[in-house]
């Protein structure tokens, strides 16, 4: 056996990612990509690899697809992959293409390093209860659904179609679409991304 699934197999026995976030719209939790690569650098690092991240846009019957490719490389040069694709949609309410884009992406990725290291990527339901006690499940404390950057929060907003979207939908779908996981304000994300085009 090649001496990079051996390493491999030293991290996913290590790997701890728990599923940190919630959704409150679907009542879900989740971890994100950010989540499983904060986890697995510092494994990947003692057994002397690096993990590499690419995206390629592929068409698959006439769908626009993100391929994602997540690398373990190790010093002497041996490389264990993983790929996983995510579509993108033809619209998203809110966004425009570059984050359509970037959405994508972040799924992909996460699904790839989710197959690499042999994480279940499941949705946990915070209502289920599995416990012989029968005690109710707790869901997550109450939090305040505002703006990262600025502090602002997300209010009730009716869209041009005439969709009601409450905080905590906006919340979750910032966030989600964000690359580092950060729920930010309309104007903060524009803001952001002019600075980052600066760059």
């Amino acid at each position: 056996m090649s001496a990079i699934y051996g390493k491999l197999i030293a991290i996913q026995s290590e790997l701890k990612a728990p599923k940190n976030q919630y959704n409150s719209f679907g009542k879900y939790n989740y971890r994100s990509c950010e989540d499983i690569l904060e986890a697995v650098k510092p494994l990947a690092k003692a057994q002397g690899c690096a993990v590499l991240l690419s995206d390629e846009a592929v068409v698959v019957d006439g769908w626009h697809y993100i391929k994602a490719t997540v690398q373990l490389v190790s010093v002497e040069g041996e490389v264990a992959a993983a790929v996983a694709y995510a579509r993108e949609p033809e619209m998203k309410k809110g966004m425009d293409a570059s984050q359509i884009t970037g959405t994508a992406s972040s799924y992909a990725r996460k699904y790839a390093l989710s197959g690499l290291f042999a994480l279940d990527d499941t949705k946990d339901a915070d209502s289920q209860d599995n416990s012989s006690e029968g005690k109710p499940a707790q869901k997550p404390a109450k939090k305040a659904y505002c703006c990262a950057d600025c502090g602002k929060p997300f209010v009730k907003i009716t869209d041009r179609t005439g969709k009601v979207w409450m905080p905590e939908q906006q919340y979750d779908a910032a966030a989600e679409a964000s690359s580092d996981g950060k729920a930010r304000c309309r104007a903060c994300r524009e803001k952001l991304e002019g600075t980052n085009g600066k760059n």
